[in-house]
């Protein structure tokens, strides 16, 4: 008897273990936590304010939004995640999550994540979240297959996060709005090399699915590699902003130019090798890129009033 009990105890375990990793495929958790790292950041950034309840429910807003966004996209491509050895084994791709229960979860993350927003700091940071939920999930998911021009719409979402952070913080003008505006811009260029890799190393994937990532219709080309050298060349100039707008000092600019260099030498090796191991490089550096280039602006922050 008491080994049935154990028996279903375990059983019991092991299917709990189980959902809980299917909703935290689901939300895309190490993506979602790299964006909303972005958020806090920028908030952190743009304020002395040390609610620690705030960054937390910052936080826990930020992954409701965007574990919605990634759960809409998760939906709309089931079928073509079912063709992709790296995505099949996703709950619905899998069939281990019905559509209609995905689609539940999506809209109360998403409810959540917004409420949090709107009544914890302001509407603004609210709205932004919204915009930037409804097009990664219903302009950037089906635009994928149709152009490569879904990158550059990708990447509005994808930074929009920084905005909302800085606005959390920041409401009253949109003027005092560009400190989050740089921080967008450092979050939005970085993305095309970064995400150009992923689809270099990813290609026949992505060409299974049907999917138009990359630069050139010909797949991973040298207009590619030179494609991720000029964007990843524009982050120097970026890379400035902050030191110019006041929002941190000298030390972090000289740590950016530094990774931007890096990030630039690595994208002309792409170029100079033209493999998947080198693209892999580029991928990556570009996440150890943000988090040193972000916790170096956070730490060297200029202290505002």
């Amino acid at each position: 008897m008491s080994n049935d009990k154990t028996t279903i105890t375990n059983s019991t375990s092991l299917a709990l273990a189980s959902v809980v990793k299917d909703y935290f495929q689901l939300i895309k958790f190490t993506l979602s936590f790299l964006v909303v790292f972005s958020t806090v950041i920028s908030y952190l950034l743009a304020t002395d304010y040390r609610n620690v309840a705030h960054v937390l429910l910052l936080f826990l807003g930020g992954m409701l939004i965007t574990g919605s966004a990634n759960t809409i996209n998760q939906i709309l491509e089931k079928d073509t995640d079912a063709l992709m050895k790296r995505t099949a084994g996703r709950p619905v791709a899998s069939g281990r999550m019905s559509a209609n229960h995905a689609t539940v979860f999506a809209v109360i993350t998403g409810v959540a994540g917004l409420l949090i927003m709107l009544l914890v700091f302001n509407w603004q940071s609210s709205l932004i979240g919204l915009l930037s939920l409804f097009i990664y999930g219903f302009i950037y998911t089906p635009l994928k297959k149709v152009n490569s021009v879904a990158v550059l719409v990708g990447g509005l979402p994808g930074a929009l996060p920084c905005l909302i952070g800085w606005v959390a913080a920041y409401y009253d003008s949109p003027i005092a709005w560009t400190g989050g505006w740089v921080i967008f811009a450092i979050q939005f260029i970085w993305q095309f090399p970064h995400f150009w890799a992923i689809a270099w190393v990813a290609h026949k994937d992505y060409s299974t699915a049907g999917f138009k990532l990359l630069p050139s219709d010909k797949g991973p080309t040298k207009f590619t590699a030179i494609q991720t050298i000029m964007y990843s060349t524009l982050m120097l100039p970026i890379g400035v902003l902050p030191y110019y707008y006041n929002i941190s000092g000298i030390t972090s600019l000289w740590i950016l130019m530094v990774c931007n260099i890096a990030m630039i030498a690595l994208s002309i090796r792409l170029y100079i090798k033209m493999d998947v191991a080198s693209a892999r490089r580029v991928m990556f550096s570009s996440y150890f890129y943000l988090a040193v280039v972000f916790i170096a602006l956070l730490a060297d922050k200029v202290i505002k009033n």
